[in-house]
């Protein structure tokens, strides 16, 4: 004859953990199909952490459109706020890594490295409290049907406690709440972002001078004196605010074929 749980007829509203519904996924069993890796998301993460592998060589969008993909299944709001977490440190690792190198004794190098850690470090903050999530979730499992019982101390025990001794005043005492209580001061939310290399309005102005002059031009043709990456985007993003401004048109004959600029200002 099975022996009945205490916790048998207890009411559901007292149950100290709400169970997720079985059906909701969670991000531990999203599996993503790279051209650099094959394999479960968690261990991807790793790999990025331990780096072992070059952050730069993942697909994010390839990885976010995956993603989007198994929640269509499944919608649940907590796994989906956690892979947003990861994804923007990610996708702030990999801007981070696509930051041309410009020699350690630069201030500008220095700061870079140190914005690089603190993003790993983010990575490994959210690896730390998703396993010790894993261990509450677990004790909690098996405590379920634990009830504590409350004693008093053993007398022999009991004569063994100190004195208590005040030596502080009431005013002291409200002094040190007051530091305990005291909120602090906000994180900066946007130290790991990296400060701009190269300014898109002075590129505008570089475009803007040459192409009245050539008054048309291919991309090829613009980025070829250069070989600084941040100096081949801001010169795409100048040309996507003359664009804007009605400045030039663009001429592609097919998908990845050379793209051409004409400039249509006065």
């Amino acid at each position: 004859m099975p022996v009945p749980r205490p916790t048998d007829n207890w009411p559901e509203r007292l149950s100290a953990v709400a169970k997720p519904p079985e059906f909701a996924p969670a991000l531990d069993s999203f599996a993503v199909d790279l051209p650099v890796f094959q394999g479960p998301f968690d261990l991807l993460l790793q790999l990025i952490a331990r780096q072992e592998l070059d952050v730069t060589e993942v697909a994010l969008s390839k990885v976010t459109d995956e993603f989007i993909s198994y929640m269509s299944r499944f919608p649940d709001l907590s796994t989906t706020t956690e892979f947003l977490v990861v994804a923007a440190t990610l996708l702030n690792m990999k801007a981070a890594r696509l930051v041309p190198d410009i020699g350690m004794e630069s201030e500008d190098n220095a700061e870079d490295l140190s914005m690089r850690d603190l993003l790993f470090s983010r990575l490994l903050q959210y690896r730390a409290f998703k396993e010790m999530a894993k261990i509450f979730s677990d004790r909690l499992t098996e405590e379920e049907d634990s009830i504590p019982r409350a004693v008093p101390m053993e007398p022999h025990f009991a004569v063994l406690l100190p004195e208590l001794v005040w030596n502080i005043s009431p005013d002291q005492l409200a002094s040190i709440a007051v530091s305990a209580m005291r909120q602090p001061p906000a994180p900066d939310e946007a130290a790991h972002v990296a400060r701009p290399r190269v300014s898109v309005e002075e590129q505008v102005t570089f475009l803007e001078q040459k192409l009245r002059v050539e008054k048309r031009i291919s991309f090829e043709s613009l980025v070829a004196q250069t070989s600084d990456v941040g100096t081949v985007i801001g010169r795409f993003l100048a040309l996507l605010e003359l664009y804007r401004r009605r400045l030039v048109i663009f001429d592609q004959e097919a998908p990845l074929s050379p793209l051409h600029i004409a400039w249509e200002g006065t």
